[in-house]
């Protein structure tokens, strides 16, 4: 089992630095997997707690000039491994100016991942700072719990609105409520909305399209046949969302809401037993 990588484009280092940081808001560990092609940051907490999980999928070529790596197996060429992206995230801040950032898997007392940053030197000798990250080896029996989530059987899609005038309409609500409701209808309306016993406050969204999907996708056919200006709502802890959005650093192209239902009970007794989910696409090239 081995994994070495090499960056030396310093955009490409800036736009993975800033996927690492995106990641290290959103979750105190996660899972890092690695394949010939891509890598992945993966969280899976349980949402229907209260959780955040996270899909992070990123071609390779589009960062590091160098990547090599061979899995456990053969037939199993991948690798599982459990670390704190904070730490990451760290050792890939002393790297802004550096000439080239080397990663590799190591084996020091414990499995490490080695970040050996090179900077620059008015000396003939090079400057190299090496951060050792300890993460954990995931055995291939738990692989199956890390794998890419489907599209849930949801009521709307929706594209959110710029996530930079979002998270200010979100920021003056948190000090309103806990909970913040989101309702979206198909036809590109969507309402922020916060109500106690003392104050209701909502803020309206319009236009902003809902994304097409596949008409013989099965998993979508809560939506189809569904009225038009019919709103779903889900109704979510404030600070998760903002969570969320403050985390955000990689200049999304396109982040997409789906609120969808969890529970067959009815209508009447649906209030707060919706959940959402925010897909966010970004530019891999840079």
């Amino acid at each position: 089992m081995r994994f070495r990588a090499k960056i030396v484009d310093l955009a490409c280092l800036n736009h993975f630095s800033r996927v690492v940081n995106t990641v290290a808001r959103l979750a105190k560990t996660c899972t890092l997997r690695l394949t010939a092609d891509k890598l992945y940051f993966i969280l899976s907490d349980k949402v229907a707690n209260g959780g955040v999980s996270v899909w992070c999928e990123l071609c390779q070529g589009n960062f590091f000039d160098e990547f090599q790596m061979e899995g456990v197996a053969a037939e199993h060429n991948e690798i599982y491994l459990e670390l704190v992206p904070e730490n990451l995230s760290r050792a890939l801040k002393t790297a802004q100016n550096a000439k080239t950032v080397k990663i590799k898997l190591t084996n020091k007392h414990c499995p490490c991942l080695t970040v050996a940053v090179e900077l620059p030197s008015l000396s003939s000798s090079s400057r190299i700072v090496t951060h050792d990250i300890p993460v954990g080896v995931i055995p291939r029996r738990l692989w199956n719990d890390f794998r890419e989530p489907g599209v849930p059987d949801f009521d709307v899609s929706i594209y959110l609105p710029v996530l930079k005038t979002m998270k200010s309409v979100v920021e003056r609500m948190k000090n309103l409520s806990n909970c913040i409701v989101i309702e979206a209808n198909l036809s590109g309306e969507m309402n922020l909305k916060i109500e106690t016993d003392l104050v209701s406050v909502t803020t309206h969204f319009k236009d902003l399209g809902n994304p097409p999907w596949a008409s013989d996708d099965e998993c979508q056919s809560s939506a189809q046949g569904r009225d038009l200006e019919s709103m779903a709502e889900a109704r979510i802890d404030i600070k998760k969302l903002l969570q969320l959005l403050a985390g955000q650093q990689v200049n999304p192209t396109k982040a997409l809401c789906i609120i969808y239902r969890t529970c067959l009970e009815p209508l009447s007794r649906m209030k707060g037993a919706s959940q959402v989910v925010v897909y966010v696409t970004i530019r891999t090239g840079v």
